[in-house]
């Protein structure tokens, strides 16, 4: 089966759709969220429980796949899918975000997302943080060919270019991949942001012209920071290549993510699908749908899950508190994940309080379940005409 993407319904006086993406693998019916499994996992769950809660499709990640156990031996055992067990659609990210944050952003909590406040402090912070090329990474060393950094596993030295992040995708063989990016603080000023932009842009193009796997799907990345400008220009550049698709990288607040998506998916050509990047919190997903997404990832509802922290839809549950240990109820009345369906807020709280690992399994069950099943809905409701309805009913429910 050929890469294609096919919009069944656009929603009313907005840039969200519903579509179907196929792969050689399968088919993802879109709005989707991808499920992350970084080094070829997902974190204590099986491929079996993740295609019980409803999961079409795992992300994995270039950066870590190719420092353990190294991309060739994924290769030789068939590619990424056939090494974990799961014959869905499958992606690989570029390794890009994490050669920014295991370097640039290590130890200062940045991430893809800044809050207002960060911004407006940033300024009088930059010169401690970063010394005098402002918000340039200290611990990886950027040029025009790609970038020198530190393995954060034993401190080796590595090289990525968008060459040799292309050829390692390869060898993974997922079915979607991604152009290799420069992803930037979120903090970064409107300068910097706009070097990195077109940097990331002469890569994009270098790795069209590097990939060479013809039913592998390559998607280019949008940035530009949080500056409208820069956004647009990218998502006009990018948008103008030769990819199947796209991904919009992170590095804005919070607070205007909504916007700065429809800035990108306004230009961006319609006839092709748009991953958001990292975006996995419930309320951030309502927004990338209506403004135009079609798939997500993140890594939050499993990491939240080993925190005891869970999804309901009247927002997060923390397992441990006290009121919870002797609470017979499922972590949410008429879920139909495997955990609500056989197990109490007390054992589950019990688990967790004797370090049991069982507790990150049905955790983490049950947040993928919500989220996976979350925009599944979301994908009901433009179907059948309540988007708005819904999306009003559940932020209410959920304190948003």
């Amino acid at each position: 089966m050929p890469f294609s993407f096919s919009i069944n319904k656009k929603l009313k006086n907005s840039l969200g759709r519903a579509g179907v993406i196929e792969t050689p693998h399968g088919v993802i019916e879109t709005p989707a969220f991808i499920v992350v499994g970084t080094k070829a996992t997902v974190k204590s769950v099986t491929t079996e429980q993740l295609k019980e809660l409803g999961a079409q499709s795992v992300l994995a990640n270039t950066y870590h796949l190719y420092l353990q156990p190294g991309d060739n031996l994924v290769k030789e055992s068939g590619g990424l899918g056939k090494f974990m067990a799961w014959d869905g659609p499958t992606f690989t990210d570029s390794g890009g975000f994490q050669v920014f944050s295991l370097g640039a952003a290590l130890g200062k909590s940045v991430g893809k997302i800044a809050k207002g406040e960060d911004i407006a402090n940033y300024e009088e912070r930059k010169d401690e943080e970063t010394g005098s090329e402002g918000d340039k990474p200290k611990l990886v060393s950027i040029d025009e060919e790609g970038v020198d950094f530190k393995s954060f596993r034993d401190g080796s030295m590595h090289r990525f270019t968008p060459e040799r992040s292309m050829e390692i995708q390869q060898n993974l063989a997922a079915d979607i991949i991604f152009a290799f990016d420069e992803c930037t603080s979120p903090n970064a000023p409107h300068q910097y942001q706009k070097e990195a932009m077109e940097r990331t842009h002469r890569w994009a193009k270098r790795c069209i012209d590097s990939h060479t796997k013809e039913d592998q799907a390559l998607f280019g990345v949008v940035q530009g920071g949080r500056f409208e400008d820069l956004r647009k220009e990218s998502a006009t550049k990018i948008g103008g290549m030769d990819f199947d698709g796209f991904g919009i990288g992170g590095s804005f607040t919070k607070e205007d993510m909504g916007t700065a998506v429809k800035w990108v998916n306004e230009i961006l050509p319609e006839n092709k699908p748009r991953h958001m990047l990292g975006i996995g919190e419930p309320e951030d997903l309502f927004l990338g749908v209506e403004n135009g997404c079609d798939t997500f990832d993140c890594v939050a509802p499993t990491r939240l899950a080993r925190g005891a922290s869970m999804y309901t839809k009247n927002g997060r549950m923390i397992i441990l508190n006290s009121q919870y240990r002797n609470d017979l109820k499922p972590i949410e009345e008429g879920c139909g994940c495997y955990t609500c369906k056989n197990f109490n807020r007390a054992y589950l709280g019990h688990l967790f309080r004797a370090n049991e690992m069982l507790a990150s399994t049905l955790g983490s069950i049950h947040n993928l379940y919500f989220i996976v099943n979350l925009v599944k809905k979301i994908r009901e409701s433009i179907l059948n005409d309540t988007f708005f309805e819904f999306k009003k009913s559940f932020l209410e429910s959920y304190g948003k």
